[in-house]
């Protein structure tokens, strides 16, 4: 796989004036702690997997969890699409909505359109990764899965294989065709979850009440991720300079997957936040398949059109900065704009409880 990420050096211990044994055991004491933090992050991780793996009604690459005492919502078929939205978006900027502003209080959560959400990963990432938003929405009352795309998280496929965006989505597309007729969900794309979320809104425009793209790819019609990425590449892009290529085929073909370099990774990624999700991501994320990057998407006004979509800015971001967020949000403008003062790229980690509030309202649109 040749060098995924930059090593560190250990820093030298300062000379002072204690003895050599004292020495000895301070370094003892700091790999003792190093080793801890690693411990913590791999089990946190190996539970995850674990919890995956128990469940038995869905796709193996699919973790789902219902609440107890949460029905399940009838719906009868629609014979029509949804209504299409293409005014230009209304952007809230105060994010931090307390309980008493979030619209439709009153609504039931199992009196919504939909009361099932499902979360899809950005590029490295997993369904790990939205660990603390599953458990806030559960305990909201909704129905949660969490989908590990193909070679993500804890699927067996090697990445450096994936040659099409379809084969990349098709943990996603599989659990849309296997829902129950005339039931939705809301979809919520991270990162490039976004170009996947949009394949699948134009496969599944019936199947989908809303689309949330938070810090997401958000293409047009004949657009490919890579041609997003380009509009900010520069020679001090922290993304370009994070990017550590993977030639599984030779290196006179092109690239099959990239790595993150690890010392790039919380600046890139995770600037806000806590240490224990960074250590968590350092040792659960997986390299990126460069095909679907590539892939430009062909989007319809009739079928992915029709799904109704909403824009999560995330202020702090450093790997698709609010200039690239912006020109998105302008380019193809969903129905509305929520942004996220002192998120990161990746605000599940950094502000999981604002995130959980705007998820929250967004549902409860009419």
């Amino acid at each position: 796989m040749g060098n995924i990420c930059a090593r560190l050096k250990a820093k030298p211990a300062p000379p002072h004036s204690t003895s050599a044994k004292k020495r000895s055991a301070s370094r003892r004491e700091r790999k003792l702690d190093d080793a801890a933090i690693r411990e913590q992050a791999i089990a946190a991780a190996i539970l995850f997997k674990q919890h995956q793996q128990q469940q038995q009604n869905f796709d193996r690459s699919t973790s789902l969890r219902y609440p107890n005492g949460v029905s399940k919502k009838s719906s009868g078929s629609s014979n029509t699409l949804p209504r299409s939205s293409s005014s230009r978006a209304r952007s809230l900027t105060d994010p931090l909505l307390q309980p008493h502003q979030l619209l439709n209080q009153d609504v039931k959560v199992d009196d919504l359109e939909t009361n099932r959400i499902v979360l899809v990963h950005g590029g490295g990432f997993g369904a790990w990764c939205w660990y603390k938003s599953i458990a806030l929405l559960e305990e909201s009352g909704y129905k949660v899965a969490a989908i590990d795309l193909t070679g993500s998280g804890v699927s067996s496929f090697d990445t450096n294989s994936i040659t099409s965006l379809s084969q990349y989505v098709k943990p996603l597309t599989d659990f849309l065709e296997k829902l129950p007729e005339g039931e939705k969900v809301i979809l919520v794309g991270h990162d490039f979850g976004g170009a996947c979320i949009s394949y699948a809104m134009e496969m599944f425009p019936l199947k989908i009440s809303k689309a949330v793209f938070i810090a997401a790819a958000m293409l047009t019609n004949g657009q490919s991720t890579l041609d997003i990425i380009s509009q900010q590449a520069g020679s001090d892009d922290l993304m370009q300079q994070s990017q550590i290529f993977i030639y599984a085929n030779g290196n006179d073909l092109p690239p099959t997957s990239f790595d993150l370099n690890k010392s790039l990774l919380k600046d890139l990624l995770f600037n806000q936040s806590p240490s224990k999700d960074v250590a968590l991501a350092s040792v659960s994320m997986r390299s990126v398949p460069f095909a679907p990057v590539l892939e430009k998407l062909s989007l319809s006004d009739l079928k992915y059109g029709s799904v109704r979509r909403f824009y999560i800015q995330t202020l702090e971001d450093n790997a698709i900065p609010i200039s690239l967020q912006e020109n998105m949000i302008n380019a193809n403008p969903p129905e509305k704009v929520f942004r996220l003062k002192g998120a990161d790229h990746s605000p599940f980690f950094s502000k999981p409880q604002a995130l959980h509030k705007l998820l929250v309202e967004i549902s409860r649109i009419l």
